[in-house]
């Protein structure tokens, strides 16, 4: 591979996608993912995240992880920025990592909060410092407790933020307060997008960036027409399909993702096989057909979902306005 970035940091704002992973008979299937990168390059999203949790990073050996972002990056071939997820807990390690994917055609890294160790602030601090000295390479923070067991609090971020290549947090934090300050508090350039899709309009209300959302996957004119009508002070169109948008997001995470957004892809003719690796499995038969009913009603030209999951209707009332309404 050789590094193709040679312009200035792309600044991070809009709809980032955390790309999955597409399996065959248990190998990378780099058929169904050059479709997939084509099929999304096309679309209205901002960039792409490969190698993240919804693209099952830590099944991906060496050597997949490097054609997962070779044959990205040649389908791309430029249209949108690539950055790699990475996580560990180790700080060593992880500069190794960013050492060995220096001549990879990326824009920059995803990197999580150290998981299971739960350093210190100063810890996290120090480790994150050590990384974005490592590489001149653009570093996307990735706060998100309820999977790592630490909180990367504002105070430490904003002290990160300083640092030129630190260039924005992927919001997962789960406390909207936390949220909130950082939003008011954060430096000039530096980006904030959630992570959270069910939260979507909620943070763009308040004044983040975009996000990186897997619920992409699924309809990202949707979430990009949000996301513009938002910024363009539209409330009564961006209330009006974020209704119907939050029921999707909810629906795609009724179980582990990304068990719903593959079975939804292969559903679609994007990917071959809807196929995980362990310890993921696919989605159950009773979300599996929730997903092929809302199929044939999105395939119909609908998209209303107001009924979905609320007590006083069921889920076949919801579909069939969706294809009545």
């Amino acid at each position: 591979m050789t590094d193709t970035i040679t312009t200035d940091a792309v600044p991070l704002a809009g709809i980032y996608l955390p790309l999955v992973t597409p399996f065959r008979d248990g190998a990378l299937d780099e058929d169904s993912l050059d479709r997939l990168a084509g099929h999304f390059a096309a679309s209205p999203i901002d960039g792409l995240i490969l190698a993240g949790t919804t693209g099952e990073a830590l099944t991906l050996d060496d050597d997949e992880m490097a054609r997962l972002v070779d044959i990205v990056a040649r389908t791309v071939g430029g249209r949108l920025p690539i950055y790699l997820g990475l996580s560990g807990s180790d700080t060593l390690k992880m500069a190794k990592q960013l050492a060995a994917t220096e001549t990879w055609p990326i824009e920059g890294y995803l990197i999580a909060c150290p998981y299971y160790t739960r350093p210190s602030q100063e810890g996290m601090r120090r480790h994150f410092t050590a990384l974005a000295e490592a590489t001149p390479r653009s570093l996307i923070l990735y706060n998100i407790p309820y999977r790592t067991g630490v909180n990367l609090a504002n105070e430490t971020l904003l002290r990160l933020a300083e640092l030129p290549n630190i260039v924005g947090v992927k919001d997962c934090c789960a406390d909207a307060a936390q949220s909130f300050d950082l939003l008011r508090l954060r430096p000039p350039g530096f980006a904030v997008l959630t992570g959270e899709d069910a939260l979507f309009y909620t943070a763009l209300a308040h004044g983040a960036d975009g996000g990186i959302l897997a619920a992409a996957h699924v309809d990202p004119t949707g979430f990009a027409a949000l996301r513009h009508e938002v910024l363009a002070g539209q409330r009564e169109a961006a209330l009006a399909r974020w209704g119907e948008l939050v029921d999707v997001a909810r629906l795609l995470f009724a179980e582990p993702n990304p068990a719903a957004i593959k079975h939804w892809l292969w559903r679609a003719g994007i990917i071959a096989s809807p196929e995980l690796r362990l310890p993921m499995t696919g989605v159950t038969p009773a979300l599996a057909g929730k997903l092929d009913r809302l199929f044939r009603a999105r395939a119909a030209g609908r998209w209303r979902l107001d009924a979905l999951d609320r007590p006083s209707a069921s889920f076949e009332t919801a579909v069939h306005v969706a294809s009545s309404g």
